[in-house]
């Protein structure tokens, strides 16, 4: 498998460590003047990031972070979500779409997790087993860890 590509961004200081996993949520109020906003906002939205590695010499002032920020270099993390047995074939890729719209289910993160887009293409990196729980619409699921297409 090919090494995932790595992007520089900054991030609070207090939160740069490695192993990090965050969903990127865009910018906070404050940001839009600040001239780091460019390297500070160049994720999407709503995607899973792992930080790979931190620059703690890179230290900048920031009006959200009280300790300032600092570069780090992220990758897009993988997300563990639930899919259609018949999907979760290793290496194989799809279009990830939900069709369970039961908030109230016990697997409902698992079927919704955070930091996946639906509609984006992601690949099957690992098939984890079973759901914890039985579907409450029937259908056969497998827990899988899903990695987006290109990261």
């Amino acid at each position: 498998m090919a090494k995932p590509k790595t992007k520089v961004t900054l991030l609070g200081t207090c939160l740069a460590e490695i192993g990090l996993e965050f969903v990127y949520e865009g910018e906070a109020t404050g940001c839009r003047n600040c001239k780091l906003w460019k390297v500070c906002h160049n994720l999407q939205p709503g995607k899973k990031y792992q930080v790979v590695a931190v620059r703690p010499k890179t230290r900048q002032e920031c009006a959200v972070h009280k300790d300032g920020v600092c570069a780090v270099e992220v990758i897009e993390a993988p997300v563990t979500t639930l899919i259609p047995a018949d999907r979760a074939i290793l290496n194989s890729s799809l279009h990830f779409e939900s069709a369970c719209t039961r908030t109230g289910c016990r697997s409902h993160h698992l079927c919704h997790p955070d930091g996946i887009i639906e509609g984006e293409k992601y690949i099957v990196a690992k098939v984890l087993g079973s759901g914890p729980d039985v579907c409450e619409k029937g259908r056969i699921l497998k827990l899988v860890e899903l990695r987006p297409v290109g990261a």
